[in-house]
């Protein structure tokens, strides 16, 4: 039985259907439903598991993350960012029920797995496990998004009833965490979970997810001890390695290489999205909704391991982006850098503030801050930009960088861990030089913090995990106060130093750490109570 998650089936609408003088427990003839769907359909349980996964993630939620951070912007007012991220979001804010109802659809869809499993006829022992382990590590990153955003939430581990959804209250975060976590050590340590499948599988929850999951709870509660513990069973016994290019990471002939732990599954054609029209330029097609910002470009070092303010360093302003680290080029579009067509030729970018053809401005379709996004590009697509690209979740570089920064907070951070997770980062992205290769001797605990953290700015930009650094790394309120800005075009008058203003942006530390609970949601359930200061 091929179960490919590509090829997803949808589940069948489970309806209980009634007829006069028939009794309520018979079932109808005509079609199958809720009484009959679990013990008639062999292969109701992975119907089921696959609505799951189409549950997990998208590539919408994942860039428009990163609009809610010191990395972009979007212009689009209502249902993505950017009210979260200048500050002027609300309890009635659509994106943040968007979230919340989405997260928690995922979660039903799980539970209704996880409450009929038992239904299924002639299911192995092998194979029920294996779908548990799946459905569990798949809720248990839900929560793990959910808590991460909004503290406290209502628990749920089974199918509720619409009277118990609207009386639950918040369950502590801890608790979650501790339940999420007993979920994943049954899942591990039992083995309900191979460590890889044959192609028929291609993109299932392996067993490493689920211990990559345990690894990014961990790091989010800066449990260092354990984060290195979980990173270490990963490099150690895993087998994944780092693709060979960064760039080729993000293109569709190379999805679910020896870097991809967890990934969203899209197919050209049959599940595609569309979200290269909202950041690639005008000329291409685009309606340019979504940029980077000008301090995730500052972030970027320079080929020698300098920063561009540093002290020495090789920095010209007047050429910013030469011998940037290319990761740069990799992931953000600036004038000169250029997109590969369906065609083999190359469309070069020019957003020059004297009358480029991509132009930038707030009110028009093109950027907003002088820069487009690369990363992402697919020039496989389908008329209307249409795409069936991956967006990756985890993958093996960002298990490097979580056991680097455990190591750096412990202040354990050697030669030998830098060596084995650092280094090889660098030297991938294409770093050649010893002086950006090698261990910062006698760099400082807190140096090596810094080294690591903005390593992990420039090696995940972009990948929707920018939000969840700034919150646990306490920084959210130095990195998204003020004015945020794009490109330099030398108007002293009506921008900052020359640079682009894009927007003024307010983050209270003592509301802004959380969202808050929708109101919509408080409404239908007084039980819920809201975060502080909301």
């Amino acid at each position: 039985m091929k179960t490919i998650i590509k090829n997803l089936i949808l589940s069948a609408t489970l309806a209980v259907g009634t007829a006069s003088c028939i009794g309520l427990d018979t079932a109808p003839y005509d079609r199958e439903t809720d009484l009959t769907y679990w013990t008639e359909d062999p292969e109701a349980a992975i119907k089921a598991l696959n609505t799951c996964y189409t549950t997990l993630s998208s590539m919408e939620e994942q860039l428009f993350s990163d609009a809610a951070t010191d990395n972009a912007y979007t212009k689009a007012p209502n249902d993505y960012t950017q009210s979260i991220g200048n500050g002027s979001y609300s309890t009635a804010n659509s994106y943040v029920l968007r979230v919340w109802n989405s997260r928690y659809a995922g979660i039903r869809a799980c539970n209704e797995l996880l409450d009929n499993i038992d239904r299924v006829p002639a299911l192995s022992t092998e194979l029920k496990n294996r779908y548990i382990g799946e459905a569990k590590v798949i809720r248990a990153y839900h929560y793990y998004q959910l808590y991460t955003r909004f503290g406290d939430v209502p628990y749920i581990d089974h199918v509720i009833s619409i009277a118990e959804s609207q009386s639950i209250a918040r369950t502590p975060k801890a608790t979650i965490e501790e339940k999420i976590l007993a979920d994943l050590d049954e899942v591990i340590t039992g083995n309900y979970l191979p460590a890889s499948y044959g192609a028929d599988d291609k993109g299932r929850v392996t067993r490493w997810a689920a211990q990559a999951v345990k690894a990014k709870i961990y790091l989010f509660d800066g449990n260092w001890a354990q984060t290195q513990s979980v990173t270490n069973t990963i490099m150690n016994e895993g087998g994944f390695s780092l693709f060979p290019s960064y760039q080729g990471l993000f293109e569709i002939a190379n999805e679910g290489n020896q870097e991809v732990i967890l990934d969203v599954q899209y197919r050209p054609v049959s599940r595609e999205h569309n979200l290269m029209y909202f950041f690639v330029p005008p000329s291409l097609g685009g309606y340019s909704q979504l940029s980077p910002l000008q301090s995730l470009v500052d972030s970027y070092i320079m080929l020698d391991g300098t920063t561009i303010t540093q002290a020495g360093t090789t920095y010209d302003p007047n050429h910013p982006y030469d011998n940037r680290d290319p990761r740069l080029k990799a992931t953000v579009m600036y004038t000169g850098n250029s997109y590969t067509l369906p065609d083999g030729s190359e469309a070069v970018i020019d957003c020059d503030r004297d009358g480029g053809r991509d132009g930038y401005g707030s009110t028009s379709d093109c950027t907003a801050t002088g820069y487009y996004i690369k990363k992402y590009w697919d020039n496989t697509y389908r008329l209307t930009l249409q795409s069936g690209l991956n967006p990756i979740l985890i993958r093996y570089a960002d298990i490097l960088l979580m056991n680097a920064e455990a190591h750096a907070e412990q202040g354990t951070l050697d030669e030998a861990v830098w060596n084995a997770t650092i280094k090889p980062i660098r030297q991938r992205a294409g770093f050649t030089l010893a002086s950006a290769l090698d261990f910062p001797a006698g760099a400082s605990r807190e140096q090596l913090v810094q080294t690591v953290r903005n390593e992990r700015r420039s090696e995940l930009a972009l990948e929707g995990g920018r939000r969840e650094d700034i919150i646990r790394w306490k920084i959210a309120e130095q990195v998204m106060n003020g004015w945020c800005h794009g490109f330099y075009t030398g108007d002293v008058v009506s921008a900052d130093n020359g640079f682009v203003r894009v927007e003024e942006r307010a983050f209270r530390a003592d509301r802004h750490y959380l969202w808050p609970i929708p109101q919509t949601e408080r409404d239908l359930n007084k039980n819920l109570t809201q975060n502080p200061n909301w």
